[in-house]
């Protein structure tokens, strides 16, 4: 990559936009680090919001429709990395009990709290060993991440205030 094409993705909004979507798309950081990523950038807000939001779900369907599949194929083909895959499946297990209990009510719940652990990567492979179908599980999913947004824009313009000296 050279430097050009570096400086189109800081440099330019629809360079920002992209590199927004993809932070947001990125497990564990997802819009809950995407957002202020993207403010941080310099979009704004309005732009911002929907890039995080949008990068935070394009890898839901695919896990919740594919992650079992997955993990099947990587136990038979790459036995090294069955460790990995037993501590995914686990905590797949563990969050999904919690979400079990008030199904597509504590999927979105789940989804929606922007805290370590949770968010829409996990919330998915959750509804995927739930057993949870695409078409009902993605609503909760995209309500969660929406939730999680409006969550996140309001701390991330409370933080942009404080130190801007604004409050």
């Amino acid at each position: 990559m050279d430097m050009i094409s570096l400086a189109w993705l800081i440099e330019t909004m629809e360079g920002k936009l992209l590199l927004t979507m993809l932070v947001s798309m990125i497990p564990i950081i997802e819009l809950r680090g995407g957002l202020p990523f993207g403010v941080a950038l310099g979009l704004p807000y309005y732009l911002a919001f929907p890039a995080a939001v949008v990068g935070n779900l394009i890898p839901a369907p695919f896990i919740i429709v594919y992650i079992r599949r997955i993990f099947e194929l990587m136990r038979r083909y790459l036995p090294w990395l069955n460790g990995v895959v037993d501590k995914l499946e686990r905590k797949a297990h563990l969050k999904g009990r919690k979400v079990q209990k008030y199904q597509y009510l504590g999927l979105w719940l789940f989804v929606a709290v922007p805290l370590p652990g949770t968010g829409a990567w996990t919330g998915s492979l959750a509804a995927a060993f739930l057993g949870m179908r695409l078409k009902k599980a993605m609503p909760a999913v995209v309500l969660g991440v929406l939730t999680a947004g409006c969550i996140m824009l309001g701390l991330t313009h409370m933080g942009v205030n404080l130190f801007s000296g604004a409050i």
